[in-house]
């Protein structure tokens, strides 16, 4: 479906209606305008796709609407269908927590989530980011030749490693995870992975999370199992619907990101030259890219009462899709020239990791795997060139966008560790 003017219905005169679907094919040709013209009618617009929602596109009014847990919930309701709210379809997986559960219920998982990716913490794990970067950039390096879709197995691995699950098995969590935020809805390929993938993941982790109850170790798993919610033991199911959005967040959100910048800045050798030269840059480019690309695309609510919201009347029930790439592609968020990136942006309020009590507790870690990995490529790849004209992306970009083929040549180099992933 392609956007169209807005026009009135009969059955609701108070809802401007405009022909969208954030997981259409036609959306995923280009997001950007997409949402561009969902702005040009209004900062809340109506869709009666997936049984009807409204589409948050204008800065302000994402911004109100992702602070204010009372009138937009994140909590699994009836309304809908069954399944994980703050996507549009809902999905019928594990419960995640905190994200799941609205404040105050939300609360004790939350502070255990902050507790555990503080920035000295994340900190620590800086040496585990560079090895794992550098092996990924030594598999490919002496070919001169790779795909960088490759690279988004990175934050995977570290993730993995990081939880203490079997590494082994960090390819399966990365495809399983990517697949199903990328893959067309109802595919075999997303069927056999919401079906089959996995739930046979979910087991896998059970399994740890059992074993460390049993025998508690210096790791991310025995320090939520550690803790109480309301004065009792966290229960095991707990610490998987915690465990679960560790994962799910950390594999598909920076992999997206990196992969995102590497072929813009390909596409702009003089911006990437200027970090080649100013590495110190690259943290205030981050930020940028962030803003930019916006990785987490959208996330959804449930409107919990009737109210006037920007300009419309929402009813209790009605689903809500918080369209964050859109807020931070609006000069309403004070963002000067919104369609350009600006490396040297300040200040630079994006909401990339979202806005309020469910904004994303992993972006110090995501901050750090995003740096290490673009400075490294840069470091020991300068000159790589993207082909764009075969590059593939996601066939769907509702929820993440990003490649399933980016190809790159570059000057072959050496290997700089002597063990292989």
């Amino acid at each position: 479906m392609t956007e169209q003017t807005a026009v009135e219905t009969e059955a609701r005169t108070d809802r401007p209606v405009v022909d969208f679907d954030h997981n259409a094919e036609e959306h995923a040709k280009d997001p950007v305008a997409s949402y561009r013209r969902l702005r040009s009618e209004g900062p809340v617009v109506w869709t009666e796709s997936w049984g009807g929602y409204w589409v948050l596109s204008g800065y302000d009014a994402i911004f109100d609407a992702a602070r204010d847990d009372e009138m937009f919930s994140s909590a699994r309701s009836p309304h809908g269908g069954e399944g994980q709210a703050i996507l549009i379809p809902k999905r019928p997986i594990t419960e995640h927590f905190p994200i799941d559960l609205d404040p105050p219920a939300s609360m004790p998982y939350r502070r255990i989530m902050n507790q555990l990716l503080t920035p000295s913490r994340v900190e620590e794990m800086r040496p585990m980011v560079e090895k794992y970067t550098a092996l990924f950039i030594d598999d490919i390096i002496e070919s001169g030749e790779a795909d960088f879709a490759t690279l988004t197995g990175i934050p995977s691995i570290i993730t993995i490693d990081w939880l203490s699950l079997p590494v082994e098995d960090w390819r399966r969590y990365s495809f399983a995870h990517r697949k199903v935020l990328s893959a067309p809805l109802g595919s075999p390929e997303y069927i056999k992975v919401t079906e089959e993938e996995l739930p046979a993941l979910t087991e896998k982790v059970k399994e740890v999370i059992a074993e460390r109850r049993r025998n508690p170790g210096d790791d991310p798993i025995s320090f939520i199992l550690g803790h109480e919610i309301g004065g009792r033991p966290i229960t095991e199911e707990e610490v998987l619907n915690m465990v679960d959005l560790i994962i799910s967040g950390g594999v598909g959100t920076v992999a997206s990101l990196s992969g995102q910048a590497l072929e813009w800045l390909s596409a702009h050798p003089d911006v990437r030259q200027r970090l080649i030269d100013n590495p110190d840059l690259m943290q205030n480019a981050v930020e940028e890219f962030l803003r930019f690309f916006s990785p987490t695309q959208a996330l959804a609510r449930t409107v919990g009462q009737d109210a006037d919201f920007h300009g419309v009347k929402v009813r209790k029930g009605d689903r809500a899709l918080l369209a964050w790439s859109s807020g931070n592609r609006d000069a309403a968020g004070g963002f000067d020239n919104p369609d350009e990136v600006d490396i040297e942006r300040m200040p630079n309020r994006h909401m990339a990791f979202g806005v309020g009590s469910h904004r994303c507790a992993g972006s110090h870690l995501g901050r750090l795997m995003a740096r290490t990995i673009l400075t490294q490529v840069l470091e020991r790849m300068p000159d790589y060139k993207v082909d764009h004209a075969n590059v593939v992306r996601y066939p769907r970009q509702g929820v993440n966008t990003g490649f399933d083929r980016l190809p790159a040549t570059f000057t072959p180099g050496k290997r700089l560790l002597g063990e292989r992933l």
